[in-house]
């Protein structure tokens, strides 16, 4: 039994892990989160991938001494290894406060700590400790799934594309095509291991180091892509890039120049985890808009307000 100090963390982790256990095996999900901040005391975000857990610390004030408060930090870590039976050697732990811009894309630490996950049947390499992130978010595994369903035969465009991991859905979906594009070298290269991880790589699967929008302008007025992945961060100051990318602000106009790239019976997933976005769909050119969030928020994922995502027809 943990001491008194998180009791109320060990009985909330307790509760989620009983609520999750069945559905987990049903469905041989390895990778989920087991706890978001569920009890505003206790402001974490725990994630298990297969034999590692990734603990996430959101700052808040707090009236603890520096040595109470970490004495309180490593017992709400030690409950929750010993309530998944991960060893503490397997844990990797985070402090997160706000960024903006190409921080938060920022290499953190050097380890090179990589590991392979899987999720339904796909491979994926995963690092909890070099980025803020750690190549896999968990809250798009049915986004994901419903790419793959719809991907057969079709030229897919991921944008913002990160570690590719919409991608390797849509190739193993069957896709004819792929073209993944992201400011980021690192991440491409990763993007290109997650496919050969899978079998997937070739010539047919292309990866274009670039900014988005600037990509946008320069595609040619007859390209057209049948499936369209879009899942852009808030905000990026880079210096790669071309002035400030702000989501609320630049969806329209993406959108609607992604609209005129979408072939007629093509489609475009949007999603972004910004709290307070709203879609401006009436300056949106799309014949329908459907708001799928609810559809694409798996059930480990009780914070409701995780992401938005829409699906676009042109």
């Amino acid at each position: 039994m943990p001491e008194s100090t998180v009791l109320p963390f060990y009985n909330r982790l307790k509760k989620n892990h009983r609520h999750l256990r069945k559905w987990l095996k049903r469905q041989q999900i390895s990778c989920y989160r087991l706890y978001d901040r569920d009890i505003p005391e206790f402001p974490l975000s725990i994630d298990v991938y297969e034999q590692h857990l990734y603990v996430c610390v959101y700052q808040r004030k707090h009236t603890m001494g520096q040595e109470e408060y970490k004495r309180w930090l490593e017992a709400c870590i030690q409950t929750a290894t010993e309530l998944v039976g991960i060893p503490i050697e397997q844990v990797a732990v985070k402090i997160r406060a706000q960024k903006k811009g190409s921080t938060q894309y920022e290499r953190l630490q050097q380890s090179k700590q990589f590991f392979i996950v899987e999720e339904n049947a796909l491979k994926f390499k995963v690092n909890l400790t070099d980025y803020l992130d750690t190549g896999l978010f968990l809250d798009h595994r049915q986004t994901r799934m419903m790419v793959q369903q719809a991907a057969k035969g079709k030229r897919v465009l991921n944008l913002f594309a990160y570690t590719a991991s919409f991608t390797v859905y849509a190739a193993a979906g069957g896709a004819l095509e792929t073209t993944s594009v992201d400011l980021s070298k690192t991440y491409l290269r990763w993007a290109k291991d997650n496919l050969e991880l899978n079998g997937l790589l070739s010539k047919k699967h292309q990866f274009i180091q670039a900014d988005v929008l600037q990509y946008l302008q320069q595609l040619p007025e007859n390209q057209q892509f049948d499936l369209i992945i879009v899942d852009p961060p808030t905000f990026s100051n880079s210096k790669r890039m071309k002035g400030v990318f702000d989501v609320q602000q630049a969806h329209v106009d993406m959108l609607n120049k992604l609209l005129k790239h979408t072939s007629p019976n093509g489609m475009i997933y949007f999603s972004t985890n910004y709290r307070r976005f709203k879609l401006e769909a009436e300056a949106i050119k799309a014949r329908q808009i459907k708001n799928i969030s609810t559809q694409t928020l798996p059930m480990d994922f009780r914070n409701k307000k995780i992401h938005q995502c829409f699906l676009l027809l042109p």
